[in-house]
């Protein structure tokens, strides 16, 4: 799992699965995208906004990485 945090546009990903796959992404909401791999199994979602709807520390102990350009 990986967890990537971008403060510039201030969305959060989390990668539930590292193996390299075509997805496709399903809108669950104005703010939640999902990425739909094989199998139909999620391997990615999307948090636009996260700073607003997550308190980002509490996260840990999960390791997440700030990044300024563009997931």
């Amino acid at each position: 799992m990986n967890i990537v945090y971008n403060d510039k546009i201030d969305l959060l990903y989390i990668r539930l699965d590292d193996k390299r796959q075509e997805v496709i992404n399903r809108r669950v909401s104005e703010d939640i995208v999902l990425d739909i791999g094989e199998g139909d199994r999620i391997v990615g979602i999307e948090i636009l906004d996260a700073s607003k709807r997550l308190n980002l520390e509490r996260l840990l102990p999960v390791k997440y990485e700030f990044l300024s350009k563009v997931v």
